[in-house]
Formats: structure tokens, sequence, C-alpha cells
């Protein structure tokens, strides 16, 4: 007996874009417990979500340039895929009012009023502030000095597929001191990606610098570089 074929189920009428911040206690949390806690969410503000087709449907939510786990951020995104339309800052405060404290809604947007292309099109760099703790400034001066000048910086992380090396200083747009001596640093999403721990881990390679694990990362923005003026543009712009 041939087995029952699934029911297809309807494109969405709308998209949402939404911006949102990890804070506090909350960036210890992994992508996959933000991920649960969205999907929650959604089902508890009432939001009208459309289902993908299949034996096992899900709510149609996509995710994009999630930060890593142990690092705060003031810029995740996902979209959400809605069977009605919906008013998209009433869905933001619907979303936010049953989020954990710590996973806040900064914003949300008609997709169609965005630019064109994926969200993830649209993330193609990250801003980071990094804080340094108790490092010597003159020393973190030095290291930035150094870490610039290299032509290559290679360091090693252990990933899902064994130890990997990679080039981390070319995925550096800019890395500067702020007066407060944390690292502004600019990051291109290049592959495989560099994170911020990789680029502490280069600072050690070429100087000796060394960060505590433990010291804070702070994703400020990620959107569209735009190498030229070292900026990033916001991916939520409405045309």
């Amino acid at each position: 007996m041939s087995r029952q074929q699934p029911e297809q189920q309807a494109p969405p009428v709308q998209r949402i874009r939404i911006r949102y911040a990890k804070r506090g206690r909350l960036r210890f949390t992994s992508h996959r417990d933000v991920s649960r806690a969205i999907e929650r969410a959604v089902v508890r503000a009432g939001i009208p979500m459309a289902y993908s087709s299949g034996f096992h449907p899900h709510p149609r939510i996509s995710y994009a340039g999630a930060s890593p786990t142990g690092a705060a951020s003031e810029s995740e995104y996902v979209e959400l895929g809605l069977a009605e339309t919906r008013d998209p800052a009433a869905v933001g405060e619907a979303l936010d009012a049953v989020l954990p404290d710590g996973l806040d809604v900064v914003r949300a947007v008609d997709a169609a009023e965005t630019s064109a292309g994926s969200l993830a099109d649209l993330l193609t760099a990250s801003h980071w502030l990094i804080d340094l703790g108790d490092t010597d400034a003159d020393r973190a001066r030095q290291a930035v000095g150094a870490f610039l000048a290299a032509e290559s910086v290679t360091v090693e992380r252990m990933t899902k597929k064994g130890l990997r090396s990679f080039d981390c200083r070319a995925a550096v747009v800019r890395l500067t001191l702020t007066p407060d001596g944390d690292l502004d640093l600019l990051l291109e999403h290049t592959v495989p990606a560099v994170r911020p721990d990789d680029v502490l881990t280069g600072l050690r390679e070429v100087s000796g610098l060394n960060v505590a694990a433990t010291g804070l990362l702070t994703r400020v923005a990620q959107g569209v570089l735009e190498r030229a003026t070292e900026t990033i543009g916001d991916p939520l712009a409405t045309r």
C-alpha cells in the first residue's frame, strides 16, 4: 500500500523581517535554543504563520547571520512567512511581548518594502565591539598595528569537520581601539566564516596579546558592507 502524499501548503502571503537583540544572560543561549524560543513565541502571540509542505509541516521561519553562543548582539535577524497579511509593527510588538527577557524585538518590516534578495544576501558584514577587560591599551594598540600590517594571519579552529586552518586577516575591513579601550571590528562575512574570537586568536599569534576568553563580544550591527566607506547598510531599509 502506497503512502498517502502529504497535503501541499499554500505559500506565504506576506513575509515579515525582524531585527532582534540578544542581551544579558541570553548571550549564552545557543542558536538552536533561540530558534525554539521564537517558534514558541509565534504560537503564543497568535501570529498566523504559513507552514511548509511535507509529512511534518513546520512554520515558515528563516534565520540568517546568527551570532555565536556567548556573544551579545543588537542585530540578529529572522524572517516570518505569514498565512494572512498583518501590520509588521503589530507583529513585532506581539512577538516581543512573549519572548524571554533578553530576546527583544527592535524592528519589524514587510520584506516586500525592503531591498530585493534574500535576508542572507543582505547580511554581508558585521560590526563588533570587543571588551578587552584589563588589557593594557598600549599593548593592545601595538597588537592591532601588527595585525593590520600582516598580509595574512593563519589561525586554527575546531569545526564540525575537524580542525581547520584559515586566514582571518582577509576578512577584517577595520580594526581600531576605541577611547574606552575596546576593540572596534568590522568583519566581512567570508567562507569560511571568520568570527571575532578568531581575530583575538590572530592578535595573539602576531603579538602575543592574550585576552580573556570570557571577554564580552557585542555585535552592534550587521548588513550590507559598504567597503569604500567602511560602513554597513541597514538590511531593513525601505525602498
